[in-house]
């Protein structure tokens, strides 16, 4: 699969490569960018994770073997192998910090060399405790002799330059972890992105992050947050439950298998109680029973069991809001996407919940997109080919202009951290 043959390695001509590794499944895409700043899709491999728990990796080698299985899919629809990738880093805990700083101006007017100058990214890291990595530094506004809201200070006069950043780090030994798992299957990570941020450049209309909206990624092990105001992530956190929590509740509780519970889930499940739940009956295969051995059940019955795990997921939410600053007026929209969304009445529940108005969100359709793979649950991935199509405009424009500084002081930054981390 991996080892390099006649055929051409996919990073080194115009395709590009994107892996997800979740806790319920794998994505790999490759994809070739467009002429009109889309892509489009030409391989896919997806498939179960396993050797995955909550978001953290409890069998390398079964998820060295998932990898291997994924990225095989996708390159043999591709007709291409692949030896580098852009990772999105989902599943993980990360945490998220707002960082101020002033800078004094050598000359009256700034310039790249002033703005270079105010955000050091080695002093960035000496800021960050030995077990913690930087995920993102992403800048948010600039201030000007203390008039803030600047989105482009360059060529302004001012004597002292501040700026606000978003910082955002995650464990370093999970990210190792990841990192060795895919270099087992002799594959380079070349960028990482963080999946709440992925499902929300993928979901998210300009006007929603204008205005501020709350980005909830229900995964499998996880429930992802992403918040954006004024066009910036500006919070991101995560709680470790997701769907796959309430398929172990529905298995559990009726005690069937947990292939039957997930199956119970997706054709029956609910999280808002009707009138006709108690006429619908269930058969359910009962665990380690012979092929008689079934129960049958109400459809309320299960009803009953999905509601309380998913108020679950969503009062936690609601107290990472609360307790971050962000459960006011600053966010009264919230996206829902992922897998875990998808259940019926989960935008009510969340609206009554959260206390505000809620949609669901799934990604923009990309060329060569199957619907089967193009839902919800399949955000962060298709986030991540537009952060890698950004990526790649934005290095255009730095040959087209031969200068560092790509859509202005986040370009560099976005450089910097493509080059050194």
């Amino acid at each position: 699969m991996i080892q390099t043959s006649s055929k051409q390695v996919s990073n080194r001509s115009s395709l590009f490569t994107v892996l997800d590794i979740g806790t319920s499944k794998i994505v790999c895409f490759i994809a070739r960018p467009l002429a009109n700043g889309k892509a489009e899709v030409v391989g896919i491999g997806h498939q179960v994770s396993n050797g995955i728990r909550n978001g953290n990796i409890v069998d390398m080698a079964a998820v060295e073997t998932s990898i291997r299985s994924t990225v095989e899919s996708a390159e043999e629809m591709a007709g291409e192998n692949v030896r580098d990738l852009s990772l999105c880093i989902s599943g993980l805990v990360p945490e998220s910090k707002l960082v101020s700083f002033d800078v004094a101006i050598s000359s009256n007017q700034i310039g790249d060399t002033d703005l270079k100058r105010a955000i050091d990214p080695t002093w960035l890291h000496s800021q960050q405790n030995d077990d913690r990595l930087i995920i993102h530094a992403l800048p948010i506004n600039y201030s000007i002799d203390g008039n803030s809201g600047i989105k482009d200070p360059r060529g302004m006069h001012c004597g002292k330059l501040g700026v606000n950043m978003h910082v955002i780090t995650t464990s370093i030994g999970a990210i190792k972890n990841i990192t060795a798992c895919v270099n087992r299957c002799h594959l380079d990570v070349d960028s990482q992105i963080l999946g709440s941020y992925a499902a929300g450049l993928a979901c998210l209309v300009e006007d929603e992050k204008e205005l501020g909206v709350v980005c909830l990624d229900i995964g499998g092990g996880t429930t992802d947050i992403a918040v954006f105001y004024d066009g910036e992530l500006v919070y991101t956190d995560a709680i470790p439950i997701g769907g796959t929590h309430v398929t172990n509740d529905i298995a559990r509780g009726l005690s069937t298998t947990l292939s039957f519970a997930e199956r119970m889930k997706t054709l029956y499940g609910s999280v808002i109680p009707s009138p006709s739940d108690d006429q619908e009956v269930i058969k359910v295969p009962l665990v380690g029973e012979k092929d008689d051995g079934e129960n049958q059940i109400s459809r309320s019955i299960l009803v009953g069991i999905i509601r309380p795990r998913m108020e679950e997921i969503y009062e936690l939410v609601r107290t990472k809001l609360d307790q971050s600053g962000f459960g006011g007026d600053e966010a009264r929209r919230v996206v829902l996407t992922g897998g875990g969304s998808q259940l019926v009445g989960s935008q009510e529940l969340a609206a009554e919940i959260l206390n505000k108005k809620v949609r669901l969100g799934t990604p923009d359709f990309i060329k060569g997109l199957p619907e089967s793979v193009s839902g919800p649950g399949f955000s962060a991935s298709v986030g991540l080919i537009r952060f890698m199509i950004n990526q790649k405009n934005n290095r255009l424009l730095e040959i087209s202009s031969n200068t560092e500084d790509l859509e202005g002081f986040s370009g560099f930054i976005k450089k910097w951290f493509r080059d050194n981390v």
